[in-house]
Formats: C-alpha cells, structure tokens, sequence
C-alpha cells in the first residue's frame, strides 16, 4: 500500500514538473532589429513579470499550461499584448515593438486601406486626425467639419455660396468633386451635397479622420482623383461615454450635441443627437448675410452586435436644414429683397456585417443607403431634386501579418430625380456602377512594404475602366521612413460641380452621356518622414512632392443662349507642387506649422492657364500649451496667397489669426474661441457682387466674410 501511494505521488511530482512551462522572449525594434534592454515583459493574471536583459531576452518560469495574456512593453514603443498557449510550440518567442509618437500609437489604426495597420506601418500615405486634434476642433467649429478638415496641410475649403455659407473640399487644390468623403468606408456625401455636407457634419461622435493624398481608387472606385477623406466614428467601449456640448457664438448661433456609447457584453450602442441654428449677420453692413439664419437638427443611432465569428452594426442618420441668406432685412423681417434658401433633408443607413472565417480570413458585407432632397430658391427660379444612392460591397481580408489581401466585388447605384425639370430640360440620371477588386500588402522585409492593387469598374453608360495602384513603404532606420505611390483615378460626370453650385444650378443643360467621357487621372507622389526623440523633445519633418492630371476635365461653357453646357476639356488639368510639414513636441508645449506649394493650371488647345481659386501659397502655425485633462491653450494663424478668380482679377493674399482657450474638470470643461482676431473681411477690399442690389452676381469667394467671431461654451463628460 505505501508502494502504491509512494508512486502515485511521484506520478504527480512529475505531472506538476511537467505543467510548469517557461518563457523565454527576445525583444527588439521592429524597423532597426535592436535588441531592447530593459523592456517589461508580464503575465498580469498570474502575477508574473520581469525585464530583459542586454540581449533583449527575458525569462518568466512556473507558467501552467493555458492561454495567459502577455505584454511586451518598452519607453517610446507601442505595448504589444499576445495571447500564448503554454506549453510553447517553439523555444523562444520573438516579439518586435514598433515606436510611437502622438500620432502612432496603439489606438490610431487606419480603416482606410482595411489592412487594420497603423499609420506607420501603412505603405499607403495616411494623415489622421484624431485625439486632442478633433477635441480641439469641437470647441472651436461644433457646428461643422470645415475647420477640421482646413487645418491639414494641402487641404482648405471653397465657399461656394455668399450669402448661403456652403462650402467644399479642396485637395491638392483641385475641386471637390475630385475628392471622395466617405463615412466608415461608406459613400454617403457626394452629388447634390456636396456643397453642403462640410457645414452640416458635426464631429462630436468622430473618432478620427483619416486622409489619403492621390489616387485610391483601388477600393472606392470612382471619384478619388485627388484623394479621400474617412470620417470614422466611435465605436462602443468597455467603458461607457456620455458627452454633452453647448456653444454660443457672437454671431448669435447656438449649437446643442450629445453623444451616447456604452457596451453591454454581446452588444452595444451609439447615439449622436444635435441641434445647431445661427441669425443672419452682416458685420460689413453690406446689406446680405455674411452668415445666414439657419436651423439644423441631427440624430444617428447605431447598433452593435458581437457574436463568437459573427459582428454586425446597424445605424440610421437623419439630418434636416433650413438655411436662408440673402438680403438681411428680407431674412429677419421678410421684406422684399433677394434671398437664397437651401431646404435639405437626409435620411441615410449603415450596415456592416463580418465573419471570421478562420485565424486569419474573414468576409464582410457593407450596405447603405443615401436619400437627399434638396431645394434651393432664389427670386426668379428653384431648383428642387432628389438624389438617392446605394452602395452594396462583399469583400474577402486573409493572409498573415506579413502578406494580407483584400478582395471583392461592389455595386454601386446613382439616380437623380429634379422635380420641376421643365425649367432646364431633363437632367435626370440614373447609373449603376459594378465593380470588382484586390489589393496585396506585402511586408517584403523588416525594411520594405509593397501595398498593389487593381481595380475594374463598368458604369452604365460610360463603360469600362481600369485602375492600378502601387506604394511603397521603406523603413530605412528607426528615425526615416519614405513612401511612393502612383495610381489611375476616374470620376463620373455630372452636373453637381462648384461652378453650377454657385449658380444654383439655374441654366444648366444635362450631361449628354453619348457627348461626355470619364474624367481620368493619373498621379503620384513622392515624401519622407524623420522622427528623432531626445528627452521630452519629439519632432516630426515630413516633406511630400506630389503631381496629379486629370485628361478630359468636365468644363462649364456658355451657349450661345446663355445656358451652360458641360464639355470634356480638350486637354488636361494638373496639379503639382510640394509639402512641408513640421511637427514638434517639448513636454507640455506642441508647435505645428505646414506649407504647400501648389501649381494647379489648365492646358486646353495648347494655353496654359492658372486653375481658379488655387493659391500658390499656403502656410499654418499652430502652438498649443496642454496640461493633460486640465488645461487646453491654442494659438493658430494662416496664411493665404494670391490667387486667380474666375473673372480674371486677382484675389489679395491675406493672413488669419485665431486662439483657444479651454479649461478641464473631472467631468466637465469650459472653453472659448476667437476666430479672425485681426478682422480679414473680403469686403473691405471692394465688392462682392456685381449688378444691382436686388438681382445682383457674387464674385468669387476667397478670404473671410465674416470677420472677428467668437464662441465660447461647456462640454460635459461621463
């Protein structure tokens, strides 16, 4: 019997030897390959944890079999926590850290290029705008996204209504319809908004903005020519997020938002409600709104379910507007004048639904809905439409780390429906664009990224057209990077451009499909990026050389009865210049300044000629002294150059100077901001329209109208 017994303990002696597994972990960077000492490497549940030494490796001993979460963590480098199965599969677990800055770090991962890899490590050049960034810009523009947006280097609004303040986006200082705005990788803001999405998306639910300069076509089809613009929104947390903002401005506007995301274990949800309104003001006592009266309100619930493979998130927007500018004593009391009012109303939906097919696969299917109605009025005319459009996408992710794909097929559905036609003929459309793609992400090496794709699309009744696209990414040692990129673009052509926006579209004959041709591109871009960190001091150079040309650019023309008609350019448009961006971090204290050069013309019949409303020059400082969840002081100032107008006059170079202050409780804060302290008004240097007070044509907007304003207001949060 003690035989027995003696034997069954040494069984288990040896059983429990047995079970005991040890780590062993060799650390290094991930661009140099240097080993790191002194990196932390721990198992939290089991207590467990140490450093590595000299060669970078670190040992943990007595880890019973299981999965324990790990973490990996170093000064000035990512944490990295894996999941690892005991007993190990090999002897030693190689673990490489990636270094990160405030703009690398572990929660900024693009969704753009749906490869799920950081900025850094992202062949494709991605600028993201997230964090203090979007903080910053709620308290300064609560109301809207215009600033946002304008505070990136190379990029900068075009009003393109006087009286109405309805504005679009400007890349590489080529018009808006060459930029595609996407919502979560969704097409829900182009056609008949575009002119006034930027002043009607709030960014109180946005987690970041994500920003590709060139073609991106690959994945988004038309409409990327000069880049793409993500707006991303938050997400449900383990931790639950209340947010509410109040802003009054000295122009009389009031802006009201509230956002809600909690998760509750399989599920979760999201809620984004607004109210924002302004009065007609007009500091240059012009006699029309600088700013108009306006009244919008915003509601976007989402729903988020997580099963074991299975995720999906549904959500709605609806957001309705009533904005009236034009004579000021028309808009405030209704006597007889001219006036322009927008009345719009958009209902959208989202739908994403994943499954894991395995460790490293999964398939996706991405829907949504776009419902626009839209009516501008003005004295002798309306134009009033409908634009609906869908968006349908099942695509395939798989591969490794080291070598992912992204492959699919999507259709893409545009119908334009005008409600009184018969003023301007039939300018209804109705496409249908199919497509099909892959994109390859290929980590060639420590050093080297290769990021390809094809992509084909069919669009009825245009045809068929083809778009490649290359980057690459090198890591040439911890402090340089560079990237390269080059692509085709291709944009369909119809009637919602600046240039019929700011006529209100009145006069506009359709686009005759048999007589017009896809606008194509083609471009690339060239830039360098060095990092060094010495102490609390980070600083960031990035230079970038880009040139975009668009063959067969959609130009507005006059007939001989006065309407205009839309032609394909007989020649090309281009765009081409360089960046400088400088970026640097001393404890408390972050300065930012940005430079563009850009050279954007037209080459039609053999002439060449500046492109309008395209400076040569643009430059922005931004100082910021931070006191993390206390303190929020921001100086900025903007420079912009001469410029061509449309009428052939040349606009004034000017600069714009602004400061924020904004103080932080534990749950609430309280902030104010000034815009346009030195007082640049356009109409301080002559007129802005021409004919008579009440039929008058506004020339082209290009500096402030609204002069010195100020906002100021409370953000509560729990």
């Amino acid at each position: 019997m003690r035989r027995i017994a003696f034997s069954a303990i040494i069984l288990l002696l040896t059983y429990v030897a047995r079970s005991q597994n040890t780590l062993k972990i060799q650390v290094s960077s991930e661009v140099s390959n240097q080993f790191l000492a002194g990196a932390s490497v721990a198992i939290p549940v089991l207590g467990k944890g140490t450093a590595t030494d000299s060669s970078g490796t670190a040992i943990l001993k007595n880890i019973p079999d299981g999965v324990f979460g790990v973490e990996i963590s170093f000064v000035g480098f990512n944490t990295i926590k894996e999941q690892i199965l005991f007993p190990l599969a090999k002897g030693v677990v190689e673990i490489t850290l990636e270094k990160t800055d405030e703009e690398d770090n572990p929660d900024i991962v693009v969704t753009a290029t749906r490869t799920d890899r950081s900025v850094r490590n992202t062949p494709t050049r991605v600028e993201v705008i997230a964090g203090g960034e979007i903080s910053e810009n709620v308290s300064m523009r609560p109301g809207e996204i215009r600033m946002l947006l304008n505070e990136t280097t190379g990029l900068n609004t075009q009003q393109t209504s006087a009286i109405s303040n309805t504005a679009n986006i400007r890349l590489q200082e080529l018009e808006g319809r060459y930029t595609q705005v996407l919502r979560d990788g969704l097409p829900l803001y182009s056609g008949l908004s575009e002119g006034l999405s930027l002043v009607q998306i709030a960014p109180l639910d946005l987690k970041q903005v994500e920003i590709i300069k060139g073609s991106a076509s690959t994945l988004y089809g038309g409409g990327a020519i000069a880049g793409l613009i993500n707006l991303v929104s938050k997400v449900p947390t383990d931790k639950r997020e209340i947010s509410f903002l109040a802003n009054g401005t000295s122009t009389r506007g009031l802006d009201l938002s509230g956002f809600y995301s909690e998760k509750y274990g399989k599920a979760g949800m999201t809620l984004f409600v607004s109210r924002n309104s302004g009065s007609a003001y007009d500091p240059s006592n012009t006699g029309f709104t600088a700013i108009p009266k306006f009244d919008r309100y915003t509601i976007m619930p989402r729903l988020f379910l997580y099963g074991k493979k299975t995720s999906l998130n549904f959500g709605i927007g609806y957001i309705t507007e009533n904005r009236l500018g034009g004579n000021i004593n028309f808009v405030e009391h209704g006597t007889p004048g001219y006036f322009e009012q927008n009345k719009s109303d958009r209902f959208t939906t989202q739908l994403a639904i994943t499954h894991k097919l395995g460790d490293h696969s999964s398939i996706s299917f991405k829907n949504s809905y776009n419902h626009f109605n839209r009516s501008i009025s003005i004295p002798t005319y309306q134009f009033k439409g409908i634009q609906q459009s869908s968006f349908s996408e099942v695509s395939w992710n798989g591969g490794r780390k080291e070598n992912l794909w992204v492959t699919g097929f999507n259709l893409y559905m545009d119908n334009f429906s005008e409600s009184n036609r018969a003023r301007d003929s039939d300018r209804n459309y109705d496409h249908a664009t199919i497509g099909t793609f892959v994109q390859n992400t290929w980590s060639v090496s420590r050093f080297i990224s290769v990021e390809s794709g094809i992509r084909a699309d069919y669009s009825h009744p245009f045809g068929l057209v083809l778009l490649p696209r290359l980057s690459l990414l090198a890591h040439w040692n911890d402090h340089l990077t560079s990237r390269m990129g080059a692509g085709l673009g291709y944009k369909i052509p119809t009637i919602f451009t600046e240039e019929s926006e700011e006529r209100q579209f009145k006069g506009i004959l359709p686009i005759n499909p048999s007589n017009i041709q896809y606008e194509k591109s083609i471009g690339g871009n060239l830039d360098f990026t060095y990092r060094v960190s010495i102490n609390e001091l980070r600083l960031t150079i990035n230079p970038l050389l880009f040139y975009t040309r668009v063959n067969n650019p959609l130009v507005l023309t006059t007939t001989v009865s006065g309407q205009g008609q839309f032609k394909n350019g007989t020649g090309y448009t281009d765009s081409k210049g360089g960046e400088l961006s400088l970026r640097v971090n001393l404890g408390r204290i972050k300065f930012f300044t940005g430079y563009s050069y850009t050279v954007a013309e037209n080459h039609f019949d053999g002439i060449k000629s500046w492109y309008p409303l395209a400076p040569r020059h643009r430059v922005h400082f931004d100082l910021v002294y931070e006191i993390e969840e206390k303190l929020r002081v921001a100086l900025e100032s903007y420079y912009t150059g001469s410029q061509q107008l449309n009428d052939g006059n040349s606009g004034k170079s000017f600069w714009i100077f602004g400061a924020l202050i904004e103080r932080t409780w534990k749950h609430f804060s309280l902030f104010i901001n000034s815009e346009d302290l030195n007082d640049i008004r356009q109409t301080k240097w002559g007129s802005i329209y021409t004919g008579t007070f009440d039929n008058p044509v506004f020339k082209d907007i290009y500096a402030p109208l609204d002069g010195i304003t100020l906002n100021g207001g409370i953000k509560i949060k729990w």
